[in-house]
């Protein structure tokens, strides 16, 4: 099957005329897209307006269509991130909702997908009757989270001093895809002492003394992605 951004067949709707929710579906794998096509259109009150391939056009789409909620993936094989086009959909007047769904459950995921303003954030492995309830909460201007990402916020609440700050996760999650301070400082627009600030403040927290060993203990705690 390939990917389509024409209006889909839809759901119908509801006999007691409850209002559709009307959703977006971005995901670069097209069996993900129809399955969760397939899915979401038995429910009586969604209707599946457009399903895209690439966080771009999910952008574009949202300014385009009358939308209530998109379901986003993160990793896209464009530049895009799905955090990038969480930001700039949730950016405009009256944007539709953002609900990430995923299969990352990273704390520099999660950290990146709420402060691009997600409203919720839930993993693809999650049963349809999950996934239907937090398209409805998110609808409802609610925050859906799955259960493991909850827990995880959480924990990151009840130890604040060990827990790294968004930007120290982000740090270190480009410290593991072998970047340099160097490349890092132009990535992020810091200064290389920023970096290098950083990366002191993250061997502290998670008890190491360099690089490979602070990579190995976050990647373990689940902070970040290998």
């Amino acid at each position: 099957m390939t990917s389509t951004d024409s209006p889909g067949p839809g759901a119908p709707r509801p006999s007691g005329g409850a209002p559709v929710i009307r959703l977006l579906l971005a995901d670069d794998h097209p069996v993900v897209r129809a399955g969760l096509r397939a899915v979401l259109e038995t429910e009586p009150d969604f209707e599946v307006v457009a399903d895209v391939a690439t966080a771009e056009r999910a952008v574009e789409l949202t300014a385009e269509r009358d939308l209530d909620v998109v379901l986003m993936d993160l990793q896209f094989g464009g530049r895009m991130l799905g955090s990038q086009a969480t930001a700039a959909i949730t950016a405009r007047p009256d944007a539709p909702r953002v609900l990430v769904l995923t299969t990352y459950d990273t704390d520099a995921d999660i950290l990146a997908a709420i402060e691009a303003g997600a409203t919720g954030y839930l993993l693809k492995d999650a049963p349809p009757e999950e996934l239907a309830a937090a398209v409805r909460t998110a609808a409802a201007g609610k925050s859906a989270l799955a259960p493991a990402i909850a827990l995880r916020l959480m924990d990151r609440m009840r130890t604040p001093a060990t827990a790294l700050s968004r930007r120290e996760t982000e740090v270190l999650q480009l410290v593991a895809d072998g970047l340099s301070n160097a490349a890092i400082s132009k990535r992020l627009f810091l200064s290389q002492a920023t970096v290098k600030s950083h990366l002191v403040h993250i061997y502290a927290k998670l008890g190491v003394d360099s690089r490979t060993s602070a990579v190995a203990a976050a990647t373990a705690q689940g902070l970040i992605r290998r």
